[in-house]
């Protein structure tokens, strides 16, 4: 189904063709001017200097095609040249109905759908999830959730940092607690315990215990380096040991990315990636895209053009350890050979961009990846405290982000209890689902690459530009909805949105008319900050509509069941949205 302004831009354009001029000059776009016009077309100012005629004049002839027309209520000539456009209650009416009437609201994507992988998430395993780990979750899920409403196939990768010194600490740190388990007897052959010897809470006191103790203690460091050789060189207690890890991290970072409403369709790991970058790494020395520089095997990947310097992507180090950027192109190499994806996007904090631009400049230029495969950097900025400083707890400590997500959802729960609407059950449960709305739209509302304060206040607040504004402009139409089904006489025709009764309920239909263009701008841009201003402007023209129109005392019946039916659609709108941002609304707030 057609945009709205591509509908509107193809009539002008044929005016444009009919008088004689470039039909390219008949392009729209939204007025600038809202109280003068709903659209305009700057066309004709250009046209001036190809037609060497004076712009209000090329303007005239246009318009003089263009008057008359059903589409149009009014469309006039303004000095110096604009076309000012104000469309017909019918032609927008009917429009909304095609919308109501279509899968997906009409949206759709043209070109060729694509294959998309997407890197986000990222968390370390033996750690717990804390609040440096939520904006990359968040901005992943509502680009993997977007890119899939619009037809592409996608899938969401966690890649988890499971390999690597890390591990080396944790399992020498264990094997100085319990020497006597099994994984630590070289003589042993029996089976292991299938049962991990340490709980989640155990393990993530473990891990910053042993980083602790390595940065004081010089041969408990060595020790922890020789671990992580032997585990990478595959010992058998070591992979155990290992695995056990694995197991019982995974289990814990599901539950509490559940609690965020984020799922990934796979959870590789950079171990995953190990066995590709021998053949990987061969291939580049054999291939002269590799050369020793200090010691270091690596890759030049500068352009010419580059304002800032940029080193050569390193594959190995002087000793012959890999480092992130191996571990990163031996992923993309197992992704070509698993998926041959037409893009990746990559959900990262903006501080590693300098790595992700060696990283691709070295695929593309080894072949690594297709011609074709798009390779993209979304990197976001930090989430900070009031004080301007990345976010932290009152003791100075990071937060763990199942502790965050309970904080927002206390306060709005004392919030609901203020007004004693609810019993204190239903209020939880809620609470829970109005704090997770605040929390994401609270992040998604900025501009990724942008840091942003975290304050709960303003997040939790029922006015302004916030998540459970969102909720309850849904909430109330509901109600709306909920009242109408309930009254004796209704409308007993064919309910049908009619042509707009006042300016408040035209500029309603025509901010729900414009849900293709945010979408669609929104995944262009990866850009999710623009899903929520549009559906915080949806809001407002719903409320403004809302306070301006007697719905319910409406004596018209076909008028009122057409107001039902719009505001059906406006919910179904704000719904998609929000479920693409990756939350919902309760049933009453």
């Amino acid at each position: 189904m057609k945009k709205l302004i591509d509908l509107i831009t193809e009539i002008v354009e044929q005016g444009f063709e009919d008088c004689g001029y470039e039909r390219s000059l008949g392009k729209v776009t939204l007025s600038n001017r809202p109280d003068l016009c709903e659209y305009q077309c700057n066309g004709a100012m250009a046209g001036a200097k190809l037609y060497k005629k004076a712009p209000i004049m090329i303007a005239g002839d246009v318009v003089e095609k263009l008057s008359g027309q059903e589409v149009f209520e009014e469309v006039g000539a303004v000095n110096p040249g604009f076309i000012n456009i104000k469309v017909s209650g019918s032609f927008v009416a009917e429009y909304l109905e095609q919308m109501n009437g279509a899968e997906k609201l009409g949206v759709s994507q043209e070109g060729q759908k694509e294959t998309i992988i997407i890197d986000y998430g990222g968390p370390n395993v033996a750690k717990p999830l804390h609040v440096g780990h939520l904006r990359s979750a968040i901005i992943g899920e509502s680009m993997k959730r977007l890119s899939r409403f619009l037809g592409h196939t996608v899938i969401g990768d966690v890649h988890l940092g499971d390999w690597g010194l890390q591990m080396g600490l944790i399992i020498e740190e264990l094997k100085e607690r319990k020497p006597e388990l099994p994984y630590f007897d070289e003589s042993y052959t029996g089976e292991y315990p299938k049962e991990a010897p340490f709980t989640i809470g155990e393990l993530e006191e473990i891990y910053p215990a042993a980083s602790a103790k390595a940065k004081q203690d010089a041969a408990f460091a060595g020790k922890a380096h020789d671990a992580t050789y032997k585990l990478q060189n595959g010992d058998r207690g070591y992979m155990a040991v290992w695995n056990h890890i694995l197991n019982v991290s995974v289990s814990d970072l599901k539950k509490n990315y559940e609690k965020l409403n984020v799922t990934f369709d796979i959870w590789k790991k950079e171990s995953d990636a190990q066995p590709y970058i021998p053949a990987m790494v061969e291939r580049l020395k054999e291939e002269g895209f590799a050369h020793e520089s200090q010691g270091a095997l690596v890759v030049d990947v500068k352009e010419e053009g580059d304002a800032k310097e940029v080193p050569p992507c390193i594959l190995l180090k002087s000793d012959g350890a890999t480092l992130y950027s191996t571990t990163d192109l031996a992923t993309l190499v197992e992704r070509e050979k698993l998926f041959s994806p037409d893009r990746i996007l990559y959900v990262v904090d903006k501080r590693q961009s300098l790595h992700f631009t060696q990283v691709f400049r070295c695929a593309r230029k080894t072949g690594i990846v297709k011609d074709g495969t798009k390779l993209d950097f979304l990197g976001f900025g930090t989430m900070n405290g009031k004080d301007g400083k990345p976010f932290k707890t009152r003791d100075g400590g990071i937060m763990r982000l199942e502790y965050l997500i309970q904080e927002i959802s206390d306060a709005v729960y004392d919030k609901i209890m203020e007004n004693k609407s609810m019993d204190e059950k239903e209020a939880k449960k809620t609470a829970q689902v109005i704090g997770l709305a605040a929390l994401k739209y609270g992040d998604l509302s900025n501009q990724a690459a942008k840091d942003y304060v975290f304050d709960v206040e303003r997040f939790i607040s029922f006015e302004g530009d916030t998540g459970p504004y969102i909720l309850y402009t849904i909430v109330r139409i509901k109600s709306i909805e909920a009242k109408y089904a309930a009254l004796d006489k209704r409308y007993e025709g064919e309910a049908k949105i009619l042509p707009a009764a006042s300016e408040s309920e035209k500029a309603l239909q025509l901010m729900v008319g414009r849900v293709a263009d945010a979408l669609l701008a929104a995944f262009a841009e990866q850009a999710p900050h623009k899903i929520c201003q549009y559906i915080y402007d949806l809001s407002n023209a719903f409320n403004r509509f809302y306070h301006e129109t007697k719905i319910m005392a409406e004596e018209n019946q076909e008028r009122q069941a057409g107001y039902i039916r719009l505001l059906g659609l406006v919910r179904r709108v704000l719904e998609t949205c929000i479920d693409i941002l990756g939350f919902e609304a309760p049933d009453r707030m």
